[in-house]
């Protein structure tokens, strides 16, 4: 360990790292940190991490979104009519404190994501699943210890089963998702996390926070551990005792650089192998084809990219005088349909492509990627069109809107070029239209942005959605049900579209939820519900001595343990 102790003083003391050694990854990138507690684990960032310390039961097979694979499970059989989930378990498995991995790991792991289970993170999935609600027991008093207790638990064979309340055809999905992974139960007892009793699991209800004790400690089972972190700089190693093939790569060091310009240097000296780089544009310019960088282009985008356009804002500031006086617009502005489909026709899509993507950027018919099941690509969509933005306008409110005129806010996260491009391309076309049309940019910390739309307080934002898990319900339930995780900041209540989607996730007959997706799709487009926005052609930009690196649009990113050094 004495070259490791070395290494770690050096790099506790510089910015970056020169020549990096064979042995060693050196990431750097522009974001904080969060967590590193896979259940608050919500955001790419943290997950980064995490992935390389936890496991789950499945995971992605390569660079397939659509075939997993066992990892800390052997198989699974279903049964009860696809209601109920047997896993055999992986043997001789050990987490870094040494101790091995048992059947009750697992179970306190799923029950500790459903009994904590917080709005932010992702542990309303599974709680989903499981439960048949998003809620915790806090806010849904049909959530009981019996119920969690029952829905995962060990059998005498030490087998995990999972007793589902109804049909899910994303469960499986689901259980890869990186939230879902496996923590110690004894561990985590010790270090003072939830004991795993029926005694104390109401005291933990909403409970978890992002800075927990297990965050603080992570011990999962994967290929690398925490070995030391600070403010900016994260520090593993690869795991003695992992199951697995042993990485060729010996320590990773992962640090925060906010400056684009350091980053990219760093990158193109050999200072770090992989590196945050600023869009397209930027990337395009100052990395592509220089010495010592490889550069992969044309890679699948599973993420989306959608302006809300949100039917009952909750506040005051985003809306104004609350009338249709050219002053402000009703809370409810965006209930006509006649609105929204305006909306949708003053974006000017190729603009937005070119000036932010280069081109190299895809509409797609549906708010959901178009490798994903459902997905029709025979819908059509709206095009830019002044004067049909005009003759809706006209329609809309029984005329008030064109005659008035109105005035609201567009908030976007600041010093995020994207979301400003955006929004300013849709504020000089609409007030192009009608003189008295204004819409207001306002930069906000991403913060302030998030709470504010979860409380359904912004009127326009821009959402950027990147799947849990790859399912077209993790997309369209989520955002257009009355009851998913994105409902407050849209306001879309329709039974129509309610009951299809409710549907399409109650049966596992593929060609059944593809007829399914296909009216939701279609639905969604006459109702003009949402902007869908181009989605950019994804790049990956490293250092061209790294050997073994694939791409899978499912992962935060690659498995540090197949990665090697030439």
């Amino acid at each position: 360990m004495k070259g490791l102790k070395v290494l770690s003083l050096f790099l506790f003391t510089s910015a970056a790292l020169a020549a990096t050694p064979r042995d060693t990854l050196v990431i750097q990138r522009g974001l904080d940190v969060p967590t590193l507690d896979p259940s608050m684990a919500y955001d790419g960032a943290s997950i980064e991490l995490t992935d390389q310390m936890y496991e789950t039961l499945y995971t992605y097979k390569g660079t397939s979104i659509k075939e997993t694979e066992p990892l800390l499970a052997t198989k699974y059989t279903i049964s009860n009519g696809n209601k109920t989930y047997t896993f055999d378990l992986r043997k001789n498995v050990k987490f870094h404190s040494g101790a091995p991995f048992t059947c009750a790991d697992a179970e306190y792991s799923m029950r500790r994501v459903i009994v904590t289970n917080t709005g932010d993170s992702g542990s309303f999935i599974l709680a989903e699943s499981l439960l048949g609600t998003q809620d915790n027991a806090n806010d849904d008093k049909s959530v009981t210890w019996a119920k969690i207790e029952n829905s995962v638990k060990c059998n005498a064979q030490g087998q995990l089963v999972f007793n589902l309340p109804k049909v899910d055809p994303a469960f499986i999905a689901k259980i890869a998702f990186s939230g879902n992974a496996i923590v110690e139960k004894a561990y985590s007892a010790k270090i003072g996390e939830w004991d795993g009793t029926e005694k104390t699991w109401k005291e933990w209800v909403n409970k978890l926070t992002p800075g927990s004790n297990l965050s603080k400690a992570p011990n999962g089972t994967g290929p690398y551990r925490l070995v030391r972190q600070d403010a900016n700089t994260y520090m593993f190693t690869a795991f003695d005792g992992y199951w697995g093939q042993k990485p060729a790569i010996k320590n990773v060091i992962r640090q925060k650089v906010p400056e684009l310009a350091a980053r990219q240097q760093a990158l193109l000296k050999g200072d770090t192998d992989f590196a945050d780089g600023g869009g397209r544009n930027v990337d395009e310019a100052q990395i592509k084809g220089k010495p010592g960088i490889a550069w992969l282009d044309n890679l699948p985008n599973v993420g989306s990219y959608g302006i809300n356009m949100n039917q009952n804002i909750k506040n005051p500031a985003i809306y104004g005088s609350g009338k249709l006086d050219g002053k402000g617009v009703p809370a409810n502005f965006f209930s006509d349909v006649n609105v929204r489909r305006a909306f949708s026709y003053a974006f000017n899509y190729d603009q937005f492509a070119r000036d932010v993507f280069k081109g190299k950027a895809v509409r797609r018919t549906m708010f959901l990627p178009d490798t994903f099941l459902g997905y029709d690509p025979k819908l059509p969509v709206y095009p830019y069109d002044p004067k049909k933005a005009e003759d809706a306008f006209k329609r809309a409110w029984g005329g008030q809107v064109w005659k008035n005129g109105f005035t609201i806010n567009a908030s976007f996260r600041a010093s995020n070029p994207i979301q400003q491009t955006m929004f300013e391309i849709l504020k000089k076309n609409i007030e192009a239209l009608n003189p008295k049309f204004r819409i207001n940019l306002v930069a906000k910390e991403w913060s302030q942005l998030l709470a504010d739309s979860r409380a359904g307080k912004e009127g326009l934002t821009m959402s950027t959605w990147g799947p849990d898990f790859a399912d077209p319900d993790n997309f369209l339930y989520t955002f257009f049900h009355s009851e998913g995780y994105i409902a407050p900041r849209l306001n879309w209540k329709d039974p129509t579209t309610d009951r299809l989607l409710v549907q399409a996730r109650s049966t596992v007959n593929v060609a059944e939820r593809t007829r399914l997706y296909s009216q939701i799709g279609r639905r969604l487009y006459d109702q003009a519900v949402f902007v869908i926005l181009p989605m950019p052609v994804e790049y990956v930009a490293y250092r061209d001595n790294i050997q073994g690196y694939y791409y899978n649009p499912m992962a935060s990113s690659v498995p540090w343990k197949v990665l090697s050094k030439k």
